[in-house]
């Protein structure tokens, strides 16, 4: 054996594997990234941990300033991500990362409180599954970080939780959460790559694999951001929404084929919309009316869609473009699908309204298929 293997060895052999991973996706937190080191060190003084930073490509540079801290620090990572967006992605991506037995997810904000952290490992180094830093536990508060509509918001999403869930949690909806990593490990192949609130796909899909995970609710004072901008917005809204719906399904719903059917239903009404201006208050022949009508619509959706149904893999440049005139092409044939379907059904002496449903379904369907694959890859 060489020198060189020798000293390699020696180095393995007396390197100390972390117990806990704190995963922490970031998307424009260069700001936060030092203060944040500079915390976790403080409350985390005893453990030994590592920090990684799951990035999705932020062109503020905050993978560059985890990098520069990861130079000076041997327990600091960094993920950078090309072409891959959401942070439940960018959770799962961390997560799998790391040998660590336990694994904390928290936002790059500051607006968690490192410092029931400790709190949190003793609870899951005594049995519970999954740890929560609660907002609405005994003790918690949502403090100053929340506006009153936020407030409301996440109350809502809390009730709205609960009924999908299988148990009564006091945040559902909390970012910050640490469990053992093995209980990861086998739901991850069940949970969604898709949406913004991790946590409440972890409760439900551990729940409907077996045995509902023991959940142990740790409160703390949500405090303001101290850099940066919110990530939150009507678009993490729906987002969630699609999610709650696909869990209230079973999962037989993906949450991206309900939001792709929520855009064609306000692709629906624009459409609507036109055709009435183009036939009543600027009158053209129905034929154009229509045509104009159905590119308007297609194209609202082709748009709508890349921004919220498709935001992990947003089509940008000549690729969008490109994208759009696919989408023209497979909504062309999905309309052909629909008169098809329709007629059929209605030849059957269905009810008229009940062939247009299951043609509008079948086009609908095969349009989320065939655009998922060819336009949004």
């Amino acid at each position: 054996m060489s020198v060189l293997t020798k000293t390699s060895a020696t180095s393995i052999a007396t390197r100390q594997a972390p117990e806990l991973a704190v995963i922490v996706p970031t998307f424009n937190e260069h700001d936060n990234v030092a203060p944040l080191v500079e915390r976790l060190e403080v409350a985390l003084a005893g453990i030994n941990w590592e920090l990684i930073f799951v990035d999705d490509n932020s062109p503020d540079g905050t993978a560059d300033a985890a990098w520069e801290l990861s130079r000076l620090h041997d327990n600091v990572r960094c993920i950078k991500r090309l072409g891959r967006r959401g942070l439940s992605s960018a959770c799962a991506e961390g997560i799998l990362s790391t040998s660590a037995p336990f694994v904390a997810v928290m936002d790059g904000d500051l607006q968690h409180d490192e410092a029931i952290l400790p709190a949190m490992l003793a609870k899951v180094r005594a049995g519970a599954d999954i740890a929560v830093g609660s907002r609405y536990a005994g003790g918690g508060s949502a403090g100053d970080g929340l506006s009153p509509l936020r407030l409301w918001g996440s109350n809502l999403a809390t009730r709205l939780s609960t009924l999908v869930a299988g148990q009564e949690l006091a945040d559902p909806m909390s970012g910050f959460f640490m469990l053992r990593r093995d209980l990861f490990i086998d739901v991850a192949p069940q949970l969604s790559s898709e949406g913004f609130k991790i946590l409440l796909d972890l409760v439900v899909t551990a729940t409907r694999k077996g045995t509902p995970p023991a959940i142990a609710q740790v409160p703390y004072t949500f405090r303001q951001r101290l850099s940066g901008e919110s990530k939150m917005s009507p678009l993490v809204v729906l987002q969630f929404l699609g999610l709650w719906l696909s869990k209230l399904t079973g999962g037989l719903l993906p949450t991206s084929f309900l939001l792709f059917a929520l855009v064609g239903f306000s692709g629906l009404a624009i459409h609507l919309a036109v055709l009435w201006l183009l036939t009543s208050v600027a009158p053209q022949p129905f034929l154009v009316a229509q045509i104009v009508a159905t590119i308007t619509a297609m194209t609202w959706n082709f748009f709508i869609n890349n921004i919220l149904t498709y935001a992990d893999r947003k089509l940008h440049g000549a690729k969008l473009w490109m994208g759009l005139l696919i989408f023209y092409l497979v909504c062309s044939l999905g309309g052909i699908a629909n008169v098809s379907i329709a007629s059929v059904i209605y030849e059957a002496r269905a009810v008229p309204i009940v062939a247009g449903l299951a043609g509008a379904l079948m086009s609908s369907v095969f349009n989320y298929s065939v655009t998922r694959i060819f336009t949004w890859k």
